[in-house]
């Protein structure tokens, strides 16, 4: 492990993406070209680079800390980072056309944005104190919130834009005071440090408890959990499409990482306090994520109340692990969890991406009623929302299938019967909305007006096909991907 006060190796992604973030916004200034083409260019050669680079770090073994231990490189932050690039570049291309035909890109804006809530995500997968995570957190949030905002002319991304930001500011307004008592209680703001100084005993343990609490809310509403929801579905359905999936893909990866470094890393001698109200939170999403979703007939706000119920699996995850320091026990658990985020994001990005396919100038698909007779218009397409909303539901032999049987493995290890009980029967409850899309998709009577959207380019349709077949591939082999998430959950636990 390398460690120094300046290693500027370490973050070498970072600072490349830094770097051609203000060569693109430089650029772009002075295009004059409405299709953006070149920033567009740029931007998924940029991502491509950095793929290469952070697979590079993690091949040699470049682990270690810098900058006083503010920033971490470790398997974890490299393994999130690769699919945070890959996310964020198969956005930009599923939302190509869609962004282009909503005159998204008159101010050109629009891809520097997303590169610096990408910059955003980094930090704080690789943050290794407060202060780190605070800045990354805030410097994602401030690029989606323009992002949510970037139709000027339209009513409800505005109205989407300010509900974001209205809570969002809420809520880092409680991950501050978290933070604050935290460095009261212990004067330290670095992670690893706190956890000695708790581990330690010689701290107050009444504002540290505040600590965790004002923590743990600030992380549920970043996730997206209940009862600091009630963003999410507004903001899907407000957002365009091409942004909803910025918001609903690479920062939850980001979410995720934030969240189990500051709670199983910094307060791992708190896990006693902080693991009962995870299991509260994941209960509560469970339950509401799923009887909310039953009621929807917005297809985007659909997914986001299936979102909601997705972060109650993650948190299972999160708060199955041992509070004995077993190692083995919170490998398998907290893998689990990262198998989870990582397949949810996999799954998502071919959701919205399908949305964005069947969307064309002056529609968009957003009413479940949209899908009507999809199997009679496109075959193929309906044939991707079959294996997309199965392995959302949790169906084998689909990708979702083994991401909830880990969970509920880990939750009957850690003798938590009742839970996964819990977790069961919330699933076969949001099996039935999975279910109704299908049956709307193959079954229902296409609209008199419905005609299917152009024909797209063929590089997203590509991408979607081969999006789908993972889901399905990774479902039928799922060994390969479970062994890279123990690896790196092993080698960071034991950092």
């Amino acid at each position: 492990m390398m460690q120094s006060q300046f290693d500027f190796a370490l973050a070498a992604p970072e600072i490349f993406l830094t770097v051609m973030g203000m060569l693109i916004l430089v650029l772009d200034a002075f295009s004059q070209a409405p299709r953006r083409a070149l920033a567009y260019g740029l931007s998924l050669a940029t991502l491509a680079i950095l793929f290469v680079l952070s697979a590079w770090q993690w091949s040699i073994g470049l682990v270690g800390e810098s900058f006083f231990g503010l920033y971490v490189a470790d398997p974890l932050a490299h393994l999130l980072k690769m699919a945070s690039y890959i996310a964020v570049a198969l956005t930009l291309i599923y939302g190509r056309e869609y962004i282009q035909t909503r005159d998204m890109l008159r101010g050109g804006e629009l891809y520097v944005l997303v590169l610096f809530a990408l910059l955003g995500q980094m930090v704080m997968i690789s943050a290794g104190n407060l202060l780190t995570i605070y800045l990354g957190l805030e410097l994602m949030s401030l690029a989606l919130y323009a992002l949510v905002a970037i139709r000027r002319d339209h009513a409800e991304s505005t109205e989407a834009a300010m509900k974001y930001f209205v809570l969002g500011a809420l809520a880092s307004g409680f991950m501050l005071y978290g933070m604050s008592m935290m460095y009261g209680a212990t004067g330290n703001l670095d992670l690893r440090n706190i956890a000695d100084t708790v581990n330690s005993g010689q701290v107050d343990y009444l504002p540290l408890t505040f600590g965790v609490v004002f923590l743990v809310a600030g992380l549920a509403f970043k996730l997206g959990a209940v009862p600091f929801h009630m963003w999410v579905p507004d903001v899907y359905q407000g957002a365009p499409t091409a942004i909803t999936l910025v918001l609903a893909a690479a920062p939850k990866l980001a979410a995720f990482a934030i969240t189990l470094r500051i709670l199983v890393i910094g307060f791992v001698d708190l896990a006693a306090d902080w693991q009962p109200m995870l299991l509260i939170l994941a209960v509560l999403s469970l339950a509401i994520g799923n009887l909310t979703a039953i009621m929807q007939t917005n297809f985007k706000r659909m997914l986001a109340y299936s979102t909601i119920s997705h972060m109650g699996f993650i948190l299972l995850g999160l708060a199955s692990g041992s509070l004995d320091g077993d190692i083995q026990a919170d490998t398998s658990a907290y893998g689990s969890a990262l198998f989870y985020v990582l397949t949810y994001v996999l799954t998502t990005l071919a959701s919205f991406g399908l949305i964005m396919l069947l969307s064309r100038d002056g529609f968009e698909c957003e009413s479940i009623d949209d899908l009507k007779g999809l199997n009679r218009r496109s075959p193929w397409l309906a044939a991707m929302m079959l294996i997309l909303m199965c392995s959302l539901a949790g169906l084998p032999p689909l990708v979702g299938f083994d991401a909830k049987l880990l969970i509920l493995q880990g939750l009957l290890q850690s003798d938590r019967l009742w839970l996964a009980v819990v977790a069961v029967f919330f699933s076969l409850i949001g099996a039935f909305y999975y279910l109704r899309i299908i049956k709307v998709v193959y079954f229902d009577e296409p609209a008199e007006n419905s005609t299917l959207a152009p024909a797209k380019p063929f590089v997203p349709r590509a991408l979607l096909l081969v999006n789908g077949l993972l889901v399905l591939g990774l479902g039928l082999m799922p060994g390969g991907l479970i062994a890279l998430c123990l690896q790196a959950m092993r080698a960071t636990l034991s950092f």
